[in-house]
C-alpha cells in the first residue's frame, strides 16, 4: 500500500522509541499506577505486571506497529487491508471503532492537559502553593473553568503536528521525553531526604505475598499492563505506520516496554514518598496531583521549584500522548476525504477541543472517560487484535517483525499471539465487569 506522504517517517531508532515512550506514559502512570502497587501487595504486584507488560509489548505493541508499517496506513486503512485479504469489505468502517475511542480519549485529556499547563504557570506564579489547594482546584475543575488553559493544550499540540512526524513529533518527543526523566529523577532525588520518606517506599516495594493469591491482583495488573503501553488499536499502529523498514520492531516495542514502566516507577519514587513524609493520604487519583502535591510543595524547602519541575514533566508526558491521539485521527480524516496534514490536524484539534467545554469538570471529565476507557477504546484494541492475528494472519506480521535484522519469529510467538487475544478480550471483559482496571 502506499504511504500516507502528508506526515513523512521518523529518522532514528530514537525517535521512534521517545515518541512511543511519550505517547505511552501519560496521566495513568503517575496518578494511579503508584496507588495500585501499594493497594495490591507492594512489591509482589510488580510480578505480573512486569509479566504482562512483556506479554502486551511481544505481541501486542510489535503486532500494532507491524501491521501499521506493512500497510503504511492507519487504522481504517490497516484493517480495511486486512480484511482484503479474506476478500472481504468493511474494514474502513470497523476502523472507526479504535478511532473513536482514541478521540474520546483525547477529548478528555486535552482537559486534564490544560489543567496541568494552569498548575505549571501556578507553580511559577506562586499561586497554586498560596492558599487552599483544594479550593484552587475545584475552583479550576469546573464547567467552563479551565477555558484559555484548555484552548492552549490543544492548539500547541496542532501546531507540533503541522510541522509533521520529523520536524513536529519526532523533534519535540527528543526533547520532551528526556525532560520527563531527568526533572523527575531530580524530584526523586530530593524526596529521598525528606524525613519519613521511607515509609513511602516500603508502601510501594515491601512485598505482601499473599496478594499473588488474589484473582484481583492480577486483573488489576493486567490493565494497568495494558493501558501503560498505550495499546489502542489507533495510536501505536500510526506511528508504525511512519517506522523505516530498516528499523527493528521487536526491538522497538521491547525498549518502550521498558521505558514506560520504569518512568512510572520514577513517578512512583517521586510523588509517594513525599506524600508519606507529610502524613497525606497517597489513595486520592486524581485529586493526588492537583490537591495533595500542592500541599506537599508548599511544606517542602524550595517547594515551588520541586512544584515547576513537577508539573512542567508532566505537561510533557500529557502533551506526547495528546499527539499520538490526535496525529492518528488527523491522518484518518486526511487518508478519507484527501484533505492536506494541515487542514485534517486543524479539523481534529476543533473535535477534541469543542466537546471537551463540556467536560471541563472533574465529574464530567471523569465519567466521559470512564466510558471511553472502559467499553470503547479496549474493545477497538480487541478488534484490531483479531484482525492482525486471525484475519491477516500470523504469515504476513512474521514477515513484518523479521524486517530490521531481526530473526523470524518463531512458534512460541504463534501461541503467545493468539493468548494474546483472549488475554485482551479479557481486558475489555473485566474492565466492564469492575467498571475500570486501568
Amino acid at each position: 500500500m502506499e504511504h500516507n506522504k502528508t506526515g513523512g517517517k521518523f529518522t532514528s531508532s530514537l525517535g521512534f522509541v521517545l515518541a512511543a515512550v511519550g505517547s505511552a506514559v501519560g496521566m495513568g502512570n503517575i496518578w494511579l499506577f503508584p496507588y495500585r502497587v501499594g493497594q495490591y501487595g507492594g512489591g509482589a504486584f510488580l510480578i505480573p505486571y512486569f509479566l504482562f507488560v512483556a506479554l502486551f509489548s511481544y505481541v501486542g505493541l510489535s503486532g500494532e506497529f507491524a501491521l501499521g508499517r506493512l500497510t503504511g496506513t492507519g487504522a481504517m486503512g490497516s484493517l480495511d487491508y486486512a480484511l482484503n485479504t479474506r476478500g472481504k469489505r468493511g474494514g474502513r468502517v470497523l476502523g472507526i471503532i479504535p478511532l473513536l475511542g482514541v478521540l474520546g480519549i483525547a477529548i478528555g485529556y486535552s482537559v486534564v492537559v490544560g489543567w496541568v499547563l494552569r498548575y505549571t504557570a501556578g507553580s511559577v506564579t506562586g499561586s497554586i502553593l498560596s492558599g487552599d489547594a483544594q479550593g484552587f482546584f475545584d475552583a479550576l475543575a469546573v464547567n467552563f473553568g479551565s477555558v484559555p488553559w484548555h484552548l492552549a493544550a490543544v492548539v500547541l499540540t496542532v501546531v507540533i503536528l503541522i510541522f509533521g512526524v520529523a520536524s513536529g513529533i519526532e523533534k519535540l518527543s527528543k526533547l520532551m521525553m528526556p525532560a520527563f526523566f531527568i526533572l523527575f529523577l531530580i524530584i526523586a532525588i530530593r524526596v529521598a531526604f525528606l524525613p519519613g520518606a521511607v515509609d513511602g517506599y516500603l508502601y510501594l516495594l515491601r512485598p505482601d505475598w499473599s496478594y499473588l493469591l488474589n484473582p484481583e491482583t492480577w486483573v488489576m495488573a493486567m490493565g494497568q499492563a495494558f493501558f501503560s503501553l498505550s495499546i489502542n488499536g489507533a495510536g501505536m499502529l500510526i506511528y508504525g505506520s511512519y517506522m523505516k523498514k530498516s528499523e527493528s520492531i521487536l526491538r522497538h516495542a521491547g525498549m518502550t516496554a521498558l521505558l514506560a514502566p520504569i518512568a512510572a516507577l520514577l513517578a512512583g519514587f517521586a510523588i509517594i514518598p513525599a506524600v508519606f513524609a507529610f502524613g497525606i493520604d497517597p489513595t486520592s487519583g486524581p485529586a493526588l496531583m492537583f490537591v495533595t502535591l500542592p500541599q506537599v510543595f508548599t511544606q517542602m524547602p524550595g517547594g515551588q521549584i520541586f512544584a515547576f519541575l513537577f508539573f512542567l514533566s508532566v505537561f510533557f508526558a500529557g502533551i506526547t500522548s495528546l499527539m499520538n491521539m490526535l496525529e492518528a485521527c488527523g491522518e484518518a480524516l486526511s487518508s478519507t476525504v484527501k484533505l492536506s496534514r494541515r487542514t485534517a490536524t486543524l479539523i481534529m484539534g476543533a473535535v477534541a477541543f469543542l466537546p471537551g467545554l463540556f467536560l471541563e469538570s472533574l465529574a464530567g471529565m471523569g465519567s466521559w472517560m470512564d466510558l471511553i476507557t472502559i467499553y470503547i477504546s479496549p474493545f477497538g484494541a480487541l478488534l484490531v487484535a483479531v484482525c492482525i492475528y486471525f484475519v491477516l494472519g500470523l504469515g504476513q506480521v512474521k514477515d513484518e517483525l523479521a524486517l530490521g535484522g531481526h530473526k523470524r519469529p518463531g512458534r512460541f510467538f504463534d501461541v503467545t499471539a493468539r493468548f494474546y487475544v483472549l488475554v485482551t478480550a479479557a481486558v475489555w471483559a473485566l474492565g466492564i465487569y469492575y467498571q475500570g482496571i486501568g
